[in-house]
Protein backbone atom coordinates (compact mmCIF):
# COMPACT_ATOMS: atom_id res chain seq x y z
CA UNK A 1 0.00 0.00 0.00
CA UNK A 2 0.93 3.53 -0.91
CA UNK A 3 3.30 5.73 1.88
CA UNK A 4 0.54 8.23 1.59
CA UNK A 5 -2.10 6.03 2.24
CA UNK A 6 -0.73 4.35 4.87
CA UNK A 7 -0.27 7.96 6.62
CA UNK A 8 -3.35 8.82 6.23
CA UNK A 9 -4.99 6.16 7.31
CA UNK A 10 -2.85 5.80 10.39
CA UNK A 11 -3.86 9.64 10.98
CA UNK A 12 -7.64 8.39 11.09
CA UNK A 13 -7.07 5.75 13.75
CA UNK A 14 -5.04 8.12 16.03
CA UNK A 15 -8.05 10.66 15.53
CA UNK A 16 -10.64 7.85 16.52
CA UNK A 17 -8.50 6.88 19.09
CA UNK A 18 -8.46 10.45 20.81
CA UNK A 19 -12.28 10.22 21.79
CA UNK A 20 -13.69 10.78 25.67
CA UNK A 21 -14.79 8.67 28.22
CA UNK A 22 -17.66 10.57 28.15
CA UNK A 23 -20.06 13.11 26.03
CA UNK A 24 -20.23 16.68 25.20
CA UNK A 25 -23.36 18.14 27.08
CA UNK A 26 -24.64 21.37 27.05
CA UNK A 27 -26.20 23.05 30.48
CA UNK A 28 -28.76 24.91 27.80
CA UNK A 29 -30.12 24.45 24.24
CA UNK A 30 -31.55 26.99 22.57
CA UNK A 31 -33.69 24.61 20.14
CA UNK A 32 -33.15 22.92 16.67
CA UNK A 33 -30.96 25.16 14.20
CA UNK A 34 -33.61 25.68 11.19
CA UNK A 35 -30.83 26.69 8.51
CA UNK A 36 -30.20 24.18 6.51
CA UNK A 37 -30.78 22.37 3.16
CA UNK A 38 -29.46 19.08 1.16
CA UNK A 39 -26.42 18.93 -1.21
CA UNK A 40 -27.06 17.09 -4.62
CA UNK A 41 -25.06 13.92 -3.24
CA UNK A 42 -22.49 13.06 -0.59
CA UNK A 43 -19.49 14.55 0.11
CA UNK A 44 -16.78 11.66 -0.94
CA UNK A 45 -13.36 13.04 -0.06
CA UNK A 46 -11.94 16.00 1.49
CA UNK A 47 -8.62 17.89 1.39
CA UNK A 48 -7.32 21.08 2.60
CA UNK A 49 -8.79 23.14 -0.42
CA UNK A 50 -11.92 21.63 -1.07
CA UNK A 51 -14.21 19.05 -0.81
CA UNK A 52 -15.24 16.28 -3.60
CA UNK A 53 -19.14 14.87 -3.67
CA UNK A 54 -20.00 11.87 -4.79
CA UNK A 55 -21.67 13.39 -8.20
CA UNK A 56 -18.70 14.94 -9.30
CA UNK A 57 -19.31 18.71 -7.51
CA UNK A 58 -16.66 20.49 -5.92
CA UNK A 59 -16.96 22.58 -2.90
CA UNK A 60 -14.66 24.91 -2.39
CA UNK A 61 -14.37 27.64 0.56
CA UNK A 62 -15.86 30.15 -2.23
CA UNK A 63 -18.20 28.19 -4.46
CA UNK A 64 -19.39 25.06 -6.11
CA UNK A 65 -17.65 24.07 -8.94
CA UNK A 66 -18.88 21.09 -11.18
CA UNK A 67 -16.28 18.85 -13.22
CA UNK A 68 -15.95 14.99 -12.79
CA UNK A 69 -12.74 13.63 -12.14
CA UNK A 70 -11.45 10.69 -14.44
CA UNK A 71 -12.58 7.45 -12.57
CA UNK A 72 -9.03 6.40 -9.73
CA UNK A 73 -8.07 10.27 -9.64
CA UNK A 74 -8.23 11.56 -6.19
CA UNK A 75 -8.94 15.72 -5.31
CA UNK A 76 -5.87 17.48 -4.77
CA UNK A 77 -6.84 20.69 -4.65
CA UNK A 78 -8.21 24.00 -6.64
CA UNK A 79 -5.56 26.84 -7.31
CA UNK A 80 -5.64 29.52 -9.62
CA UNK A 81 -9.11 28.75 -11.15
CA UNK A 82 -7.63 24.95 -12.09
CA UNK A 83 -8.65 21.69 -10.30
CA UNK A 84 -5.75 19.18 -9.80
CA UNK A 85 -6.28 15.92 -9.53
CA UNK A 86 -3.89 12.79 -8.70
CA UNK A 87 -3.66 8.88 -9.27
CA UNK A 88 -2.04 6.64 -6.95
CA UNK A 89 1.07 5.93 -10.02
CA UNK A 90 1.66 9.73 -10.00
CA UNK A 91 -0.22 10.90 -12.75
CA UNK A 92 -1.14 14.16 -12.30
CA UNK A 93 -3.94 16.49 -14.05
CA UNK A 94 -5.05 20.20 -14.29
CA UNK A 95 -8.59 21.00 -15.20
CA UNK A 96 -9.74 24.46 -16.33
CA UNK A 97 -13.37 25.73 -15.78
CA UNK A 98 -13.32 25.32 -20.02
CA UNK A 99 -13.02 21.78 -20.08
CA UNK A 100 -9.44 21.74 -20.70
CA UNK A 101 -7.42 19.35 -19.60
CA UNK A 102 -3.57 18.89 -18.84
CA UNK A 103 -1.93 15.40 -17.99
CA UNK A 104 1.34 15.17 -16.16
CA UNK A 105 3.24 12.14 -15.54
CA UNK A 106 5.04 12.27 -12.32
CA UNK A 107 6.02 8.97 -11.73
CA UNK A 108 5.41 9.37 -7.78
CA UNK A 109 2.58 10.12 -5.59
CA UNK A 110 1.44 13.22 -5.33
CA UNK A 111 0.80 14.15 -1.69
CA UNK A 112 -0.01 17.73 -2.65
CA UNK A 113 0.22 20.35 -5.42
CA UNK A 114 -0.47 23.76 -6.45
CA UNK A 115 -0.62 26.25 -10.03
CA UNK A 116 -0.16 29.72 -10.76
CA UNK A 117 0.72 30.42 -14.04
CA UNK A 118 2.99 28.18 -15.98
CA UNK A 119 4.49 27.15 -12.33
CA UNK A 120 2.70 23.48 -10.71
CA UNK A 121 4.31 23.20 -7.48
CA UNK A 122 4.41 19.40 -6.42
CA UNK A 123 4.60 17.73 -2.74
CA UNK A 124 5.42 14.11 -3.39
CA UNK A 125 4.59 11.23 -0.70
CA UNK A 126 8.03 10.61 -0.03
CA UNK A 127 8.54 14.62 0.78
CA UNK A 128 10.46 15.65 -2.33
CA UNK A 129 9.37 18.96 -3.93
CA UNK A 130 9.15 19.91 -7.42
CA UNK A 131 8.30 22.63 -9.82
CA UNK A 132 7.24 22.16 -13.54
CA UNK A 133 6.33 24.56 -16.55
CA UNK A 134 2.69 23.70 -17.08
CA UNK A 135 3.06 24.89 -20.64
CA UNK A 136 6.32 22.52 -21.04
CA UNK A 137 5.23 19.72 -18.81
CA UNK A 138 9.31 19.66 -18.06
CA UNK A 139 10.35 19.76 -14.31
CA UNK A 140 12.49 22.89 -13.19
CA UNK A 141 13.56 22.56 -9.86
CA UNK A 142 13.77 19.45 -7.67
CA UNK A 143 15.08 19.21 -3.96
CA UNK A 144 14.58 15.59 -1.94
CA UNK A 145 13.27 15.99 1.50
CA UNK A 146 13.14 13.85 4.53
CA UNK A 147 11.12 10.89 4.36
CA UNK A 148 8.30 10.72 6.72
CA UNK A 149 6.30 7.40 8.40
CA UNK A 150 3.00 8.79 9.74
CA UNK A 151 0.65 12.09 8.92
CA UNK A 152 -1.70 13.65 9.52
CA UNK A 153 -4.44 13.47 6.57
CA UNK A 154 -4.84 17.19 6.63
CA UNK A 155 -2.18 18.05 3.87
CA UNK A 156 -1.81 21.55 2.98
CA UNK A 157 -0.83 22.26 -0.79
CA UNK A 158 2.12 24.58 -1.83
CA UNK A 159 1.47 28.25 -1.57
CA UNK A 160 2.08 30.95 -4.28
CA UNK A 161 2.94 34.45 -2.96
CA UNK A 162 4.45 37.05 -5.95
CA UNK A 163 7.88 35.09 -7.23
CA UNK A 164 8.06 32.28 -4.38
CA UNK A 165 6.58 29.25 -4.02
CA UNK A 166 6.21 27.83 -0.17
CA UNK A 167 6.20 24.20 0.01
CA UNK A 168 4.92 22.98 3.01
CA UNK A 169 6.40 19.93 3.85
CA UNK A 170 5.21 16.44 5.39
CA UNK A 171 8.26 17.23 8.38
CA UNK A 172 7.16 20.46 9.65
CA UNK A 173 8.54 23.20 7.74
CA UNK A 174 8.10 25.93 5.04
CA UNK A 175 10.71 25.66 2.22
CA UNK A 176 10.55 29.12 -0.03
CA UNK A 177 11.89 28.60 -3.27
CA UNK A 178 12.23 31.48 -5.68
CA UNK A 179 10.10 30.60 -8.81
CA UNK A 180 12.74 32.74 -11.28
CA UNK A 181 16.23 31.91 -9.67
CA UNK A 182 14.68 28.32 -8.62
CA UNK A 183 16.87 28.76 -5.59
CA UNK A 184 15.99 27.44 -2.17
CA UNK A 185 16.22 30.78 -0.51
CA UNK A 186 14.82 30.03 2.69
CA UNK A 187 13.36 26.82 5.36
CA UNK A 188 11.31 27.88 8.41
CA UNK A 189 10.99 25.44 11.01
CA UNK A 190 6.92 25.10 12.25
CA UNK A 191 7.12 22.27 14.42
CA UNK A 192 9.98 19.20 15.15
CA UNK A 193 7.41 16.28 16.69
CA UNK A 194 8.56 12.73 15.13
CA UNK A 195 4.89 11.80 13.43
CA UNK A 196 1.90 13.40 12.49
CA UNK A 197 4.33 16.59 11.73
CA UNK A 198 3.20 17.66 8.34
CA UNK A 199 1.94 21.26 7.61
CA UNK A 200 -2.44 21.30 8.55
CA UNK A 201 -2.46 24.92 7.42
CA UNK A 202 -0.95 27.77 5.81
CA UNK A 203 -1.77 31.56 5.45
CA UNK A 204 -0.60 34.74 4.58
CA UNK A 205 -2.71 37.74 5.71
CA UNK A 206 -1.25 41.49 6.14
CA UNK A 207 2.52 40.20 5.65
CA UNK A 208 2.00 37.86 8.62
CA UNK A 209 2.86 34.25 7.88
CA UNK A 210 0.40 31.91 9.74
CA UNK A 211 1.03 27.93 9.88
CA UNK A 212 -0.01 25.02 11.95
CA UNK A 213 0.86 21.63 12.41
CA UNK A 214 -1.21 19.46 14.63
CA UNK A 215 0.48 20.30 17.81
CA UNK A 216 2.05 23.29 17.10
CA UNK A 217 1.36 27.34 15.69
CA UNK A 218 3.81 29.29 14.12
CA UNK A 219 3.03 33.40 13.95
CA UNK A 220 6.02 34.99 11.48
CA UNK A 221 5.97 39.01 10.83
CA UNK A 222 9.04 40.88 12.40
CA UNK A 223 9.25 38.36 14.69
CA UNK A 224 8.90 34.17 14.76
CA UNK A 225 5.97 33.23 17.91
CA UNK A 226 5.45 29.81 17.97
CA UNK A 227 3.02 28.17 20.99
CA UNK A 228 1.74 24.36 21.69
CA UNK A 229 -1.38 23.12 21.29
CA UNK A 230 -3.31 19.85 20.22
CA UNK A 231 -5.14 21.06 16.99
CA UNK A 232 -9.00 19.77 15.97
CA UNK A 233 -9.21 23.11 13.57
CA UNK A 234 -7.62 26.61 12.98
CA UNK A 235 -8.59 29.83 11.37
CA UNK A 236 -6.49 32.48 10.99
CA UNK A 237 -7.30 36.13 9.68
CA UNK A 238 -6.06 39.58 10.51
CA UNK A 239 -7.76 40.08 13.27
CA UNK A 240 -6.66 37.11 15.33
CA UNK A 241 -6.63 33.63 15.68
CA UNK A 242 -8.84 30.95 16.70
CA UNK A 243 -8.60 27.38 17.76
CA UNK A 244 -10.09 24.38 18.43
CA UNK A 245 -8.35 21.37 20.10
CA UNK A 246 -8.48 18.18 20.96
CA UNK A 247 -9.41 18.74 24.58
CA UNK A 248 -11.98 20.19 23.98
CA UNK A 249 -10.43 23.62 24.34
CA UNK A 250 -12.14 27.08 22.17
CA UNK A 251 -8.96 29.67 21.89
CA UNK A 252 -8.59 33.00 20.68
CA UNK A 253 -5.45 34.82 19.96
CA UNK A 254 -4.10 37.61 19.07
CA UNK A 255 -2.19 37.27 15.36
CA UNK A 256 0.67 37.16 17.67
CA UNK A 257 -0.35 34.43 19.46
CA UNK A 258 -0.85 36.13 22.69
CA UNK A 259 -4.05 34.41 24.51
CA UNK A 260 -7.12 36.80 24.88
CA UNK A 261 -9.26 34.26 25.68
CA UNK A 262 -10.36 30.28 26.07
CA UNK A 263 -13.07 28.36 26.98
CA UNK A 264 -13.33 24.65 27.92
CA UNK A 265 -16.41 21.99 26.84
CA UNK A 266 -15.72 19.02 28.97
CA UNK A 267 -15.68 16.05 26.53
CA UNK A 268 -16.62 17.94 23.65
CA UNK A 269 -15.16 16.58 20.29
CA UNK A 270 -15.51 19.58 17.57
CA UNK A 271 -15.53 18.24 13.78
CA UNK A 272 -15.49 21.70 12.50
CA UNK A 273 -15.20 25.04 12.73
CA UNK A 274 -15.86 28.23 10.64
CA UNK A 275 -16.00 31.67 11.08
CA UNK A 276 -18.67 34.14 9.71
CA UNK A 277 -19.83 37.60 9.99
CA UNK A 278 -18.53 37.85 13.72
CA UNK A 279 -19.77 35.17 15.15
CA UNK A 280 -17.60 31.51 15.91
CA UNK A 281 -19.26 28.49 14.53
CA UNK A 282 -18.10 24.96 16.59
CA UNK A 283 -20.18 22.06 14.88
CA UNK A 284 -19.64 18.62 17.75
CA UNK A 285 -19.99 15.27 17.20
CA UNK A 286 -23.39 14.04 19.46
CA UNK A 287 -25.59 16.90 17.15
CA UNK A 288 -24.85 20.62 18.38
CA UNK A 289 -23.76 23.35 16.44
CA UNK A 290 -21.84 25.89 18.73
CA UNK A 291 -22.30 29.36 17.95
CA UNK A 292 -20.04 32.08 19.85
CA UNK A 293 -18.68 35.93 19.28
CA UNK A 294 -15.06 35.70 18.15
CA UNK A 295 -14.43 36.81 22.20
CA UNK A 296 -15.83 33.77 23.53
CA UNK A 297 -18.06 36.01 25.72
CA UNK A 298 -21.18 34.52 24.56
CA UNK A 299 -22.48 31.33 23.71
CA UNK A 300 -25.65 30.08 22.27
CA UNK A 301 -26.29 26.25 21.61
CA UNK A 302 -28.30 24.42 19.43
CA UNK A 303 -29.39 21.39 18.38
CA UNK A 304 -28.44 20.12 14.51
CA UNK A 305 -29.25 16.41 12.99
CA UNK A 306 -26.26 14.62 11.31
CA UNK A 307 -25.04 11.42 10.13
CA UNK A 308 -21.31 10.10 9.63
CA UNK A 309 -19.57 11.20 6.90
CA UNK A 310 -17.25 13.87 5.64
CA UNK A 311 -16.96 16.99 6.89
CA UNK A 312 -16.13 21.15 4.99
CA UNK A 313 -16.79 24.12 6.13
CA UNK A 314 -17.47 27.21 3.47
CA UNK A 315 -17.26 30.70 4.22
CA UNK A 316 -21.24 30.18 4.21
CA UNK A 317 -21.99 26.79 5.64
CA UNK A 318 -20.61 23.91 6.90
CA UNK A 319 -21.50 20.89 5.26
CA UNK A 320 -21.44 16.79 6.71
CA UNK A 321 -22.26 14.30 4.56
CA UNK A 322 -24.99 14.98 2.20
CA UNK A 323 -26.38 18.06 4.51
CA UNK A 324 -25.32 21.97 4.44
CA UNK A 325 -25.40 23.57 7.61
CA UNK A 326 -26.23 27.22 6.37
CA UNK A 327 -24.31 30.33 9.05
CA UNK A 328 -26.06 33.23 9.94
CA UNK A 329 -25.06 36.55 10.94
Amino acid sequence: MNQLYIAALLALLALSGCSSKGYYKPEQVEGTWKHRSALSSPIVEVNSDAALLEDGKILTRNEALSYTLPQEYRLVGVSDGRIIGARIDGSLILADRTGEVKTFTLGKTVAAASVAGDHLAVLFANNEKAIYSVATAQQRYKEIGSPVTALDGRIANPYFLNDLVLFLTLDGKIDIVNTDSLELLRSIIVSSEEHFNNIIYFNVVDEILFAATSYRVLSLAEQEMRASYELRDVIFTKEGVWLSTKQGEVIALTPSLTLKAKKKFPFAHFLEMALHGEKLYLLEREGYLLEMSTSLEDLKVYEVDIDDGFVFASKEAIFVNDQRILLSE
